[in-house]
């Protein structure tokens, strides 16, 4: 190989015997930034000088710190390149001279640098809706290209002309938004070396705050010690920061005022007018500032600030009562005397004062923005006393009160005529008025009273009133007597006169009203009381041709109707009046004659009607009216809503009742009550009166915080009886073997109860026969008991609203007992009512001798007790007695039985005072044929025995009959 070098070397010496040759190496190289490299110059030839050119055509130095040339020997000259930089880069010339002969040789220079960040801060805060230019700059050799990332996808400016990659790879975003906070990432690419690197850049987007007040005006009230709350609310990023300014002054947290931990509320302590203005609200964050104007208006309450006492003297011209009041709004002013009051309309101004003058043109108001005068012209005693001013504005008012002070002569009151009589003291008064005090004396034909020769006179003073006390002996006790009032002012003397009072006369009737058993008696006042009151009424009435009965009414005011009771009816009567007052009986006037109208039906009665706590009862009362002439025997009662035709069962009253309470009304329905009342003539007219019921409440009264409706509440009811239902028929089942599951047992599962093997077997096998024509034969006997019948009914108690009346004959009343018996398929039963009877107990019937009460297997079988019962009792006075009646008894044991049918009232919703518990009794029918008796039409006692006589052949299966 060396050779072959020399032999080129050689031919190339030969073909360049006259030139010079130069040869860089090596010719080219990639350097990194950094690096130092080195590069060869060889000369051919005899070379003179050996130079190298920079890049830029500039002869490299000797001296160049960096880029160093050094002359190895006559042919070879040395680049050296000591840490490269980009600059460096280029294409570097070897040049060889040797007098006029030249050579030179290249050598690019390639210098590479990785990807470098210079200036990629991070995070980077923009404000929002600015264009934020968000930096990465990046340094590399070759020049990288940038690409952007957010939220992972690539940044594609055609697709959002928002976003922009600038030619110096920042990214520019047009009107940066909230949204647009995050990491961006910034990446750098070099394609010639595949180099690749990136960054991760926060984004913040800052946001200007927004600021609102919770109140754009705040009203207070000044000098009454609190507080007033200022807020606004502020919203921005970074939080902001907010701060209270009044008049461009920062309010801080002490004595006058209260912030809260963010600044968003100040609390203004001891509000005065001063505080009133606008405070400013201040939020503030790196975006910048905001700010919100609160206005505090600060009013002041009306307060009187000036008011003076008068004085002055009866018959001066006039005075003048000031009052002055300041406050925010302004005040309005008034004057008030006892219960007169003194305005002057319309709020006062400064440029439209107002006046208000009174009819007698005596007292004027004058008011002038804040200060109010009251002028009181020819000024008289009654004008004395507190004079109340009164300041008011919308805030609130204030009150005082200023004295007027009137000096006068005595005035002497009271009245000047008083009546008496020999024995009865009487008080004289004189009732002075005067300012100040006046001293008080009395005469009696100009001789000082009392005298030391009299002892019926005696005087008594208080600071205002002098009593002269008289008690009269005899006539010359009566006459004048002077009071005479004296003081600095003057004296003033009145005369009284003591008078001798009569008996009044007689009041005259002018309509009288008789009725059965009562009369109204219709009066005028006696024309003449006899000068003292009238304490009473004596009314006299008296049959024709026997004494006078008297009664004393007492008097009252406007009394003109007297009501005369416990009169005879259908008789003659003649009645007379009197008058009595302090002096004695007055005159009777003319008797005046009547007759008392015949015993009829009873007024209907008066009703009343009271709403009770449930809201859907109602207690009506009743007020008896005349009652006919004979005593009220009950009242009946029956009631019904007016959208219904059917009426409530009719409810029955004892006659000394005043009120029955109907319940359990429908709520929020209008019902109509018809109310009569019963004597032995007959029915009143009914006493009607109508009412709605409340409205249901939403919750059960009295209940607070239940939870449960009322339906909830029904519900749980409902499913407590079931269960009851269910515990009662298991416990029949076992224990007594009936009931429901009893039943299904037999009908539907072929099952015999508890205990029915035991009693086949002692039924024997008769229980089998299949005869069933036969039932068992009941055999009924009755013993009679005679019981004396009771006739007569009490006379009633007379009072005022009853007359009084002698005893009314009334019919017998009786009270049958009644035998329950085992029912049968016809039986059709008579009701017969009674009234009660107190004195007639009903007697329990006699249980059957023969023998005892067993249960059979046979059809019908069972226990047949005589269970006492006593039916309802009515009254029997107005309706035909009925025979007891006695029936046959068939032999097959159909044959009409005793049975208990009287009607049972249904539960009654009325709560207050009953009658005895009415009762019933059933008579028994045979089937369509009427069987007479022979016993009398007097009702008696019976008691009855019922046997039950069992057939001799029984059913087929006992079973089947207990089904």
């Amino acid at each position: 190989m060396l050779q072959i070098r020399n032999i080129l070397w050689g031919f190339f010496y030969i073909a360049c015997a006259a030139a010079i040759q130069v040869q860089v190496t090596p010719t080219h190289r990639e350097i990194s930034v950094g690096e130092s490299k080195f590069f060869l110059c060889e000369v051919v030839g005899d070379a003179k000088d050996i130079d190298w050119f920079a890049p830029n055509g500039e002869k490299i130095l000797p001296n160049n710190p960096n880029i160093q040339v050094s002359r190895n020997d006559e042919t070879t000259s040395t680049l050296t390149i000591y840490h490269a930089d980009v600059d460096d880069a280029g294409i570097y010339k070897c040049v060889a001279k040797s007098g006029d002969k030249e050579a030179q040789a290249t050598v690019q220079v390639k210098i590479f640098q990785k990807i470098t960040f210079k200036n990629v801060p991070s995070p980077q805060e923009f404000n929002e809706g600015d264009d934020a230019d968000i930096v990465c700059d990046v340094v590399g050799s070759p020049v990288p290209f940038i690409i952007w990332k957010h939220k992972g996808a690539r940044i594609q400016a055609n697709k959002d002309v928002r976003f922009n990659v600038m030619a110096n790879g920042h990214l520019m975003i047009r009107g940066i938004k909230k949204t647009d906070e995050g990491s961006y990432n910034c990446e750098a690419r070099v394609m010639e070396t595949g180099e690749i690197n990136f960054k991760t850049i926060n984004v913040v987007v800052n946001v200007l705050p927004t600021i609102r007040a919770r109140q754009s005006e705040v009203n207070a009230t000044a000098d009454m010690g609190g507080s007033i709350l200022l807020a606004c609310d502020a919203d921005g990023f970074p939080e902001p920061i907010v701060t209270w300014a009044y008049n461009n002054v920062i309010l801080e947290s002490g004595d006058k005022y209260s912030l809260n931990e963010d600044g968003s509320e100040l609390v203004i302590k001891d509000v005065i007018k001063v505080d009133e203005g606008d405070y400013t609200c201040i939020a503030r964050n790196k975006a910048g500032e905001m700010s919100k104007e609160v206005s505090l208006n600060v009013f002041v309450q009306a307060k009187i600030t000036y008011l003076n006492n008068q004085t002055a003297t009866e018959f001066d011209e006039e005075v003048t009562l000031t009052c002055e009041a300041s406050g925010d709004p302004t005040p309005s002013i008034s004057w008030s005397f006892q219960n007169r009051m003194f305005s002057e309309g319309e709020q006062a101004s400064w440029t439209r004062p107002d006046q208000y003058e009174s009819h007698d043109r005596n007292i004027v108001v004058r008011s002038h923005a804040r200060v109010s005068s009251l002028l009181l012209k020819n000024v008289d005693f009654t004008y004395a006393g507190l004079y109340l001013c009164t300041a008011s504005n919308s805030i609130g008012q204030d009150n005082q009160p200023v004295y007027l002070e009137v000096r006068y002569a005595p005035k002497i009151l009271g009245e000047v005529t008083v009546y008496t009589w020999e024995g009865n003291p009487a008080n004289i008064s004189c009732e002075v008025e005067a300012h100040p005090g006046a001293s008080v004396t009395w005469f009696r034909d100009g001789l000082l009273v009392p005298s030391v020769n009299t002892s019926n006179v005696k005087i008594y003073n208080t600071p205002s009133v002098s009593y002269l006390e008289v008690s009269p002996e005899s006539q010359s006790d009566f006459g004048s007597y002077n009071c005479t009032a004296t003081n600095v002012m003057g004296t003033e003397s009145k005369e009284f006169l003591l008078i001798q009072a009569e008996v009044p006369s007689s009041p005259e009737i002018q309509r009288l009203e008789p009725f059965s058993s009562s009369a109204v008696v219709e009066f005028d006042e006696p024309a003449s009381f006899g000068g003292v009151p009238i304490i009473k009424y004596r009314v006299q009435w008296r049959v024709d041709g026997q004494d006078w009965t008297g009664r004393d009414y007492a008097a009252a005011e406007d009394l003109t109707r007297i009501t005369i009771v416990g009169l005879t009816p259908d008789t003659s009567y003649e009645v007379k009046m009197a008058a009595i007052n302090g002096k004695g009986e007055g005159e009777s006037g003319a008797a005046v004659k009547f007759k008392t109208g015949p015993i009829r039906e009873p007024s209907a009665p008066k009703l009343e009607a009271m709403v009770q706590n449930q809201g859907n009862a109602l207690k009506v009362n009743w007020i008896k009216q005349d009652d006919g002439g004979s005593p009220i025997k009950h009242y009946l009662v029956r009631y019904k809503a007016k959208h219904v035709s059917d009426w409530k069962p009719e409810i029955r009253m004892p006659h000394s009742s005043e009120y029955v309470v109907l319940s359990g009304l429908d709520w929020n329905t209008e019902y109509e009550v018809r109310i009569v009342a019963v004597n032995q003539k007959g029915k009143s007219e009914p006493g009607v009166l109508s009412f709605r019921t409340a409205t249901e409440p939403t919750t059960m009264p009295g209940a607070s915080g239940s939870g449960l409706s009322t339906g909830a509440i029904v519900g749980i009811l409902i499913v407590v009886f079931f269960v009851l239902l269910v515990a009662v028929d298991v416990t029949c089942y076992f224990l007594n073997k009936c009931g429901l599951l009893m039943c299904i047992a037999i009908n539907f599962c072929g099952k015999a109860g508890p205990g029915a093997k035991s009693k086949d077997i002692e039924e024997g096998k008769a229980a089998f026969t299949k005869d069933e024509s036969k039932e068992p034969i009941v055999e009924v006997r009755t013993e009679e008991e005679p019981t004396q019948n009771q006739e007569g009914v009490g006379p009633t108690e007379p009072n005022e609203t009853t007359p009084l009346t002698g005893p009314e004959p009334a019919a017998a009343d009786a009270t049958p007992p009644a035998v329950n018996i085992l029912p049968s398929n016809a039986t059709n039963s008579v009701v017969e009512n009674f009234s009660a009877a107190q004195n007639s107990p009903a007697q329990a019937p006699i249980p059957a001798k023969d023998h005892p009460p067993k249960s059979s297997p046979t059809a019908g079988s069972g226990a047949v007790e005589s269970q006492p019962d006593v039916g309802p009792l009515v009254d029997l006075s107005d309706a035909p007695k009925a025979d007891p009646v006695k029936e046959p008894v068939r032999a097959n044991g159909e044959g009409p039985q005793k049975q208990r049918e009287g009607p049972e009232r249904p539960p009654s919703p009325v709560d207050g005072p009953t009658e005895d518990a009415p009762h019933a009794i059933t008579h028994p029918q045979n089937d369509g044929k009427t069987v007479k008796d022979d016993v009398k039409t007097e009702a008696n006692n019976t008691a009855a025995e019922v046997k039950t006589v069992p057939n001799e052949a029984p059913q087929t299966n006992g079973n089947e009959s207990k089904a």
